[in-house]
Parts: C-alpha cells; sequence; structure tokens
C-alpha cells in the first residue's frame, strides 16, 4: 500500500473519532461523516481524544492480550480433565487464532512501524510492542508442540488414533504412502528449480511449501542448488489411512510426510540434501478507497483476489532447517529473525482438526446435548407467545430453532408481508439465508442489510448479496466506512386489517452453526417502542435523512458510547453519595480509553466493578488508589462466551442491556451497533444469573486477571466445584 494513501487512512480516521466522539452527545443523533476508506487501522488511540500520557501506564498492551488469551485457550489443551479429542482441537484453535492475530494486528502495527518506527501506542512505543509479540508468542508456540509431540500424539496413539511419520514407517506403510503419492500427489506438484530462468515463485497466504536443497547436474548440466514446491490447496492434507495398513483403528498420514518421503522422486538422479517445510502469512486486511469506488461489491471482489499476496508478516519452518537456508528464506520474503518461528512438526496445526472429524469416538468428544426450549414457547405458536411477553433465548444452550422458525414464517405465513434484516457473519450455506431467499421469492417485501467488509467472510456475503438480488430482494451494505454490526431482524405481520411488528434482537450472528458453539443471548419482542426503534435503524440504514431520536436502543456511533459513559458516572456520583453503587459488564474485549478512564474514576469514588472479559483487556484492575474496586476475569470453556451484558445497579432499578458491541473504539465509533434494554424483571434477573452470577460463582473455569495483565485459573480449594457452563447446561438444555 503506497505511503500516501496509508497516512491519509491513518488522518481520516483520526478526524472521524474526533467528529463521531462530539455527535456522540447530541440531541438530533446527527449522523457522522463517512470515512475516506473501508480499510481502517483500528488502533485504540483513535477512538476518544487523548487523556493525557498517564495512559500509557494505565493501559496493557493489546497484542499481548491477545495472546494472553490465548494461553488461556492452550491451558484446555493441557488440561487432562478434558476429553482428548476435544484437547486437540483447543490446540488448533490457538493456531487459527493465531493465523488472524498475525494477518490482522501483527500486520497493522508493521504498517505502522513502516510509516514511522518512532510511533507510539497506548501501552508504548511500536517497536516494543513488536518484540514482545515475537516473544511470546514465541514461547507459546513451543508449548504448542511440545504439548503436540509428548502429550497428546502419544494419548491419541493409545486410544488406537495414530498420527504416522515417515521416520516411522514399516515396509508396508511405506508401500502405501508411495501408491498415494504416486497416484494423488505427483501428478499435481509442480518443483521449480531456482535459477536465473526461474525465480523465487509468489507464495501464497498460508499455503504450505517445502524448500529443498539439491546437488547435482541436472539434465541441461544446470547445478542444482535450490527448489521450491508448493503444495496445492485441493491435496488433503490429513490422509485417512485402511485399518490394516494402520495397525490400529484409526490412522492417518500428513501431506507433509508423504511429500517429504518421497521427494526424491521429483529430482530423478539428484542428491536431496535437505527438505523443510515452510509457510508464509501475509496482511490479509482488505483496502478499498472509496474515492475510487462506484459499485462497493465489485470493488471488495476484486480486492478478494489480492489478500493472498499482500506484505509478508511471519514465516513458519521445520526447526531442522540451516541457518544458510533460513537466511535465504527471510531475505527472500524481507522479514527479520524476529518474524521466524521454527516449529517441530507440520507447521499448520489447523489442519489437524481434520483428525478429529475423521475420527468417530464420541467418548473422546464433549457429551452431546440437545438445546432447551423456554416454558413460555412450548407447545405455543410463535407469534401468539411473543405478543404475549418478551421471550429471551440463551444459545447454545437453549435452542436457535426458535429463530430460524421466526425467519422462514416470512416465506410461509400468509400473513407476513415484509421482512428486515441484518447480517453480518451468516455462512456459506445457511439455511436462514435460504429462507430470506424463499421469502422474496414467494413475493414478500425483503430487505437486508447485508456487511461485505465482515472479515474473513466477505467472498460468502458477496455470493449472497448477489442469490438475493436474483430473487428481488432489496440489499444494502450499510454506511460506508461503519460496518454493520447490529444483530436485528423486523417482521411486519398483517393481522385484524392492521400491521404489527415483531422483532429479534440478539448479541450474535444469524449463524445456525455458530449458534451451537457460542454463547449469545437473543431476544423476541412486539414492544412497540423497540419495535419502532428498530425499524429506524433499518431506515437510517438503507435511506438518508437526519436520525430521529430513538425511544429504547441505543445505538453506535450515535448515543451507546455517551449512554455507558454516563451510565458509569451515574455510579459514581451514588458511591460518593454514600449509597450502594456497583457495575457489572460481560464483553468480548475492553480497550476503549476514556471508558477505561471513567471506569478507575468509578472505583475511586468506591463503585464495586465486576468485568467479564473474554479476551483482551487494556484496564489493569486491582491497583492500589486507581482500580481497586474493579475485578476482571475471563471464562473459558466449551463454549465461546460471546455475549455481550452491561449492568448499572441505579440505586436499585438495575439497568440492564444486551448488546452486539465490546466496549472498544471501533464498537462505539466505527460501527453500527444496537444496545437494548431488558425491561421484563423475570427477564432481567434471568440475564443478571445466567450472564453475569454464574460465572463470578465460577471456580474451576474462570481466570482471574491481575494488575500486570497476568491471569491465574481459580480452583476450588475444598469448595463445591462451580463450573459454569455446565452448571448452564444442567440448568437450561434439554433433560
Amino acid at each position: 500500500m503506497a505511503l500516501a494513501t496509508f497516512c491519509r487512512r491513518m488522518t481520516s480516521s483520526r478526524s472521524l473519532n474526533r467528529q463521531t466522539s462530539s455527535n456522540a452527545v447530541s440531541d438530533d443523533e446527527r449522523a457522522a461523516p463517512r470515512h475516506t476508506t473501508l480499510r481502517r487501522i483500528d488502533m485504540n488511540r483513535d477512538a476518544m481524544p487523548d487523556t493525557g500520557s498517564k495512559l500509557s501506564t494505565r493501559l496493557l498492551n493489546r497484542e499481548i492480550g491477545i495472546l494472553a488469551f490465548n494461553e488461556r485457550v492452550l491451558a484446555q489443551a493441557e488440561d487432562p480433565a478434558i476429553a482428548l479429542l476435544e484437547r486437540l482441537r483447543y490446540l488448533t484453535i490457538v493456531s487459527n487464532n493465531l493465523d488472524e492475530l498475525f494477518e490482522v494486528r501483527v500486520a497493522e502495527l508493521k504498517e505502522l512501524m513502516r510509516v514511522d518506527p518512532e510511533t507510539q501506542l497506548d501501552s508504548g512505543p511500536v517497536a516494543d510492542a513488536l518484540r514482545m509479540v515475537s516473544e511470546r508468542a514465541g514461547r507459546l508456540v513451543t508449548r504448542q508442540y511440545e504439548l503436540l509431540n509428548k502429550t497428546l500424539t502419544p494419548a491419541l496413539a493409545e486410544q488406537g488414533i495414530v498420527i504416522l511419520l515417515s521416520s516411522n514407517w514399516n515396509d508396508a506403510q511405506r508401500q502405501w504412502a508411495e501408491r498415494v503419492f504416486v497416484d494423488e500427489i505427483e501428478p499435481l506438484l509442480t518443483p521449480i528449480a531456482l535459477d536465473p530462468a526461474h525465480p523465487f515463485p509468489r507464495i501464497l497466504n498460508k499455503s504450505l511449501n517445502f524448500v529443498i536443497e539439491l546437488e547435482g547436474i541436472d539434465a541441461f548440466g544446470r547445478p542444482a542448488d535450490i527448489a521450491i514446491l508448493q503444495a496445492p490447496r485441493t491435496l488433503p492434507r490429513v490422509i485417512r489411512v485402511p485399518r490394516e495398513i494402520a495397525g490400529a483403528p484409526h490412522g492417518v498420514m500428513l501431506l507433509t510426510s508423504i511429500v517429504g518421503g518421497f521427494v526424491e522422486r521429483l529430482f530423478p538422479g539428484m542428491v536431496i540434501e535437505s527438505v523443510n517445510q515452510f509457510r508464509v502469512t501475509r496482511n490479509s486486511e482488505l483496502f478499498v478507497d472509496e474515492e475510487e469506488v462506484t459499485d462497493l461489491r465489485q470493488a471488495l471482489h476484486s480486492e478478494l483476489s489480492q489478500r493472498q499476496y499482500g506484505d509478508e508478516v511471519r514465516l513458519e519452518v521445520s526447526r531442522a532447517i540451516d541457518d544458510r537456508m533460513l537466511k535465504r528464506l527471510l531475505r527472500e520474503f524481507d522479514l527479520t529473525p524476529i518474524d521466524c518461528y521454527r516449529v517441530d512438526g507440520p507447521v499448520n496445526l489447523v489442519r489437524l482438526q481434520q483428525v478429529i472429524d475423521l475420527v468417530d469416538r464420541p467418548d473422546l468428544k464433549f457429551p452431546s446435548f440437545e438445546p432447551g426450549l423456554p416454558a413460555t414457547l412450548a407447545g405455543r405458536n410463535l407469534f401468539d407467545a411473543i405478543r404475549r411477553q418478551d421471550v429471551l433465548l440463551h444459545h447454545p444452550y437453549e435452542s436457535f430453532m426458535p429463530v430460524m422458525d421466526f425467519l422462514r414464517s416470512a416465506a410461509t405465513d400468509p400473513k407476513v408481508v415484509a421482512i428486515k434484516q441484518t447480517i453480518y457473519r451468516t455462512g456459506a450455506d445457511s439455511v436462514l439465508m435460504e429462507a430470506l431467499v424463499a421469502a422474496a421469492r414467494a413475493g414478500k417485501e425483503v430487505t437486508v442489510v447485508l456487511e461485505l467488509m465482515a472479515r474473513f467472510d466477505e467472498e460468502a456475503n458477496i455470493n449472497w448479496a448477489q442469490r438475493l438480488e436474483e430473487v428481488g430482494a432489496h440489499v444494502v451494505y450499510g454506511v460506508v466506512g461503519h460496518k454493520t454490526h447490529a444483530k436485528l431482524t423486523l417482521l411486519l405481520r398483517r393481522e385484524d386489517g392492521a400491521l404489527r411488528r415483531y422483532a429479534h434482537l440478539g448479541t450474535g450472528n444469524y449463524h445456525p452453526r455458530t449458534a451451537r458453539i457460542y454463547e449469545d443471548f437473543g431476544m423476541f419482542t412486539a414492544d412497540p417502542d423497540i419495535c419502532t426503534d428498530v425499524n429506524e435503524v433499518f431506515r437510517r440504514l438503507t435511506g438518508a435523512g437526519h436520525a430521529v431520536p430513538l425511544r429504547r436502543l441505543l445505538q453506535a456511533p450515535f448515543t451507546l458510547a455517551e449512554h455507558v459513559m454516563q451510565a458509569i458516572r451515574v455510579e459514581a456520583d451514588i458511591a460518593r453519595a454514600g449509597r450502594r453503587a456497583y457495575i457489572a459488564a460481560k464483553v468480548n474485549a475492553l480497550l476503549e480509553p476514556k471508558l477505561i478512564e471513567a471506569l478507575y474514576e468509578a472505583s475511586q469514588a468506591g463503585v464495586k466493578i465486576d468485568l467479564i472479559v473474554r479476551g483482551v483487556c487494556a484496564l489493569r484492575p486491582g491497583v492500589p488508589g486507581l482500580s481497586d474496586n474493579i475485578r476482571v476475569r475471563s471464562v473459558i470453556g466449551r463454549f465461546l462466551e460471546h455475549s455481550r451484558i452491561y449492568h448499572f445497579h441505579a440505586d436499585g432499578a438495575n439497568e440492564v442491556w444486551l448488546a452486539s458491541a465490546d466496549w472498544m473504539g471501533r464498537n462505539f465509533f466505527r460501527r453500527v451497533e444496537v444496545a437494548f434494554p431488558v425491561r421484563d424483571r423475570r427477564l432481567k434477573a434471568r440475564v443478571l444469573s445466567e450472564g453475569i452470577a454464574v460465572h463470578l460463582r465460577d471456580n474451576s473455569s474462570a481466570w482471574v486477571m491481575d494488575s500486570a495483565g497476568g491471569y491465574t485459573r481459580r480452583k476450588p480449594r475444598g469448595q463445591r466445584v462451580v463450573i459454569s457452563q455446565k452448571a448452564l447446561l444442567a440448568k437450561l438444555a434439554a433433560k
């Protein structure tokens, strides 16, 4: 990316945030100005006005926080009490998370470093951040491979699940592997020997490659030196081995082993000095300049093809590679030693997820369960139940099926005349999207606000946009420069000669598969005020004009941040008056500097604050004189904690909000987000019990954060064991 473009992007981002911060407190909720770009440097220092250099000592580093979260996930893989194949899954999840960390966060830090090596982040110099990431990520990767090689692989073998490496093949296994190589693999391979006529090939992002050191003279009289072999993505990375060949109930071979075992067949007559895997991670952010865009979907589609060739940010190589060869690769990719990670095994552990899929051993996985159904819906018509009262669903403990039924009714219920929905992530094959397609085909009025810039889901969303438009649905892409992250559905039904609105609002995506593994809340309502607000949000997203004040909902980038800040200030005032003051929040990330400062001030005023932050938290809890009254914990378990809950005691009024927004600058000011109140006392009690209190009681899967950013796992120590997710399964799942 050109330096001028990058600098313009940074300037635009800072300008936008200054203006939206002001608009957040305006009475008429004026629409925020648009970005000049779609891709932004998402540094939290841009989110709110600078509150002084003191922040550098009060805020923890974001990237280190992400790595700390992955250390907690890896601890799940290290836990012998967890089912064996699930431990392997946790191991692969860490690798997948690290890929995204480097593709996005580290890539952005490197861009900042290239533009200005003296750049200061909230937590310190950008150069220090890159060095700390390298050191901590290196330790984490070492832990991963030690766990795989010394613990998980032997434990799997004891259970009859064998990963057959070429160094341990017997004659029958070698003969079988050779047949596979000759018949299925070799025809797809294209080795490239490097010389003036064969330059170093372009390497795809996160692809499997081999660097091969050769010796000898080839058929043209050329001295051989180095060859590069790229493994096509059409080849499976994990290959099932017949039981009689494996000598075990479940045997697999890795593509890396088979290629490495027979690579000499690709270079007849040459001496193979060494064969080493390598993998390059590239900057995967997309950049589309709005000033040059007339068709966002087409521009984004064109940009997607270049994602595989972004700037290099990380090199993973076999541990056995010699220094000369490693230096050659680093030079080729313009990387330094701190960007290199030597590994003792396959360079892409994510591929080991295929082992879990290939092995049918339910006893080595989490027990299956059937999601429950709220009593208010049991045996009742969905719309009758919603008219009677708001309906709360807590996924995955409770079924996502009512949400799917709600959408399917748009196509099958003759009383339904229109449906509007926001889509952020939904997957390449989604029954919910098929329901929208069916509704449009049935002649219903269908409007979809589809976020094209949902990272790594762009292609799937582009494809859905095309399908929806083909059947006559209205498809818009939200507001350029503000990702539409709100989770909203509005359904209009003609009843007794009049139109009645029904809404679903949630904290998670409309994605049936992730609804089985992500913890989220969703609420159905026919409340006229909320439904009117939801309709107004859609009007803002699809139309133009000034924003009409909302009755019940809070919306970013307009009112959400200011309301949260004001609620924190109110609790501080209550504490100063000598009355009980309390704040509890559950979010995925806490990074916004000004909000953190407000929490510090509330703590100093005497407000008791409990924060359940699954991932990265920049706030320092428990610092004497600063944050004595703040406790932070992270819950890591079978399900990904994903819901966002804001609770303010409010002098006994107990304000409870469910939201799509984390406490980050991007969510407050650069996304369209919605927070909705839980007003029914019974449902409010449920949210506080199931979303907050149970996690505060957890003494087995909760990690408590200290003021330096370290985490310690809670232990029962003679108490009754409380694992929050197991408790919720027992309470809510079908019996």
